[in-house]
């Protein structure tokens, strides 16, 4: 993937804790509303169809108030690479102020961890810079540091 300093973001951490878990982890709603947002933040609902154009829904609660984000999977390649977007919802239907395509990715790091990068792919570079403003790095790297935390209970 040929990224563009532009308009996209990235970053990759090793996570001690296996591919096929924080697959799991990223595709059960239920484990979504684990990690998926800096707490004290949370994910009050999450509705998963695993498949390409199939919905990725999530309801986050950011200082009491809901914020519905609508979503649709654009590539799921088991255990490897999950990309959605908020361009489309369920069915295509195009979003009327989208803002970005997340793709993460897992791979084995031959320890018993994952290699796991996460990457927001913007249509402007002013959106690219919004997000990054917003927290991106801190942001994104305080959810991979939950989901470890939340695998760990699982194992």
């Amino acid at each position: 993937m040929n990224l563009d300093p532009k308009t996209d973001l990235t970053f990759t951490r090793t996570i001690n804790a296996p591919v096929s878990l924080l697959w799991e982890c990223w595709t059960t709603p239920k484990h979504i509303k684990n990690f998926f947002v800096p707490k004290p933040h949370s994910v009050d609902d999450c509705e998963i169809d695993l498949r390409v154009g199939g919905r990725f829904n999530t309801v986050m609660n950011v200082d009491g108030n809901q914020m519905v984000n609508e979503g649709v999977y654009l590539e799921v390649e088991e255990g490897k690479r999950l990309v959605f977007t908020d361009t489309y919802s369920e069915d295509w239907k195009p979003a009327a102020d989208p803002f970005m395509t997340a793709i993460i990715e897992f791979e084995d790091d031959g320890n018993g961890g994952t290699t796991y990068t996460a990457t927001a792919r913007h249509r402007t570079s002013d959106a690219r810079q919004t997000h990054e403003e917003m927290g991106f790095f801190d942001g994104w790297g305080t959810v991979a540091t939950q989901l470890e935390e939340y695998a760990k209970t699982l194992e």
